[in-house]
């Protein structure tokens, strides 16, 4: 892939989470939101710790496919590593970011990358749904909903969780998360993310799930989902869950 001329979030957590598809111009990103805020890739291996605690924990309920919405670069623990053997469908609008999971996921059974939009699962190309996902419409399927939630007004999110509610049938789980009220003590770094950045507070964040029902682990900080031990010494910078329908 030819080198880009600007920095992706996606790249910039690969970047965080030790990975090697990223690009000087996003190390460089990365490290000026550092320098603003602190270090980062505690927080963002810490998030994808809990996607993969929140995968599996779907998983050993009897679902074994999963449609991934902004699933940035499918490694360091994405999806279908958290999962071996699970149908997964990578989703992301970012053409680059799409091209490069293509390309980490070539010659991976089971397993594809595609544009798609979060707010319109129904604009998702229907020949790779029915290839990566023929049960879809039958059996319960696990929606992955990550880093995606302070990118849309509340709006816009609501819209988002109902589109996903109605796409999928009965016994389908939601793993989501959001940003909490993190960046509001750091303002050059908020100012970093621009003004279509939305932090929210725990509290009020549930009402936005509309017909999905959160489980009985609650809202919490990422690092505090039914941790494997210890949970992580992070920043509550991320909060989420599961919820079902």
């Amino acid at each position: 892939m030819t080198e880009p001329e600007a920095p992706s979030t996606a790249r910039m957590i690969d970047y965080w989470l030790g990975g090697d598809r990223h690009y000087p111009i996003d190390v460089a990103a990365a490290t000026a939101f550092e320098g603003a805020y602190g270090p980062c890739a505690e927080i963002f291996r810490s998030l994808r710790a809990f996607s993969g605690r929140a995968a599996r924990h779907i998983a050993a309920s009897g679902v074994d496919q999963f449609l991934v919405f902004g699933a940035g670069i499918p490694a360091q623990g994405n999806v279908h590593e958290a999962v071996p053997g699970a149908r997964v469908l990578y989703t992301d609008i970012d053409p680059q970011i799409v091209a490069l999971g293509k390309q980490t996921l070539a010659g991976v059974s089971d397993v594809d990358y595609v544009l798609g939009d979060a707010a319109n699962p129904a604009g998702i190309d229907r020949a790779t749904l029915d290839r990566v996902l023929p049960d879809r419409d039958d059996r319960p399927v696990g929606l992955v909903f990550l880093g995606l939630a302070a990118f849309l007004d509340d709006a816009a999110l609501a819209s988002a969780f109902d589109a996903m509610f109605d796409a999928v049938p009965p016994g389908s789980v939601l793993a989501f998360d959001f940003d909490a009220m993190e960046l509001a003590d750091h303002p050059e770094a908020l100012a970093m993310m621009g003004p279509g950045f939305h932090m929210r507070e725990p509290e009020s964040f549930g009402a936005l799930l509309g017909r999905w029902t959160p489980t009985a682990d609650g809202i919490v900080p990422v690092a505090r989902w039914r941790p494997d031990g210890t949970p992580e010494e992070v920043p509550d910078a991320f909060w989420g869950g599961l919820a079902t329908k």
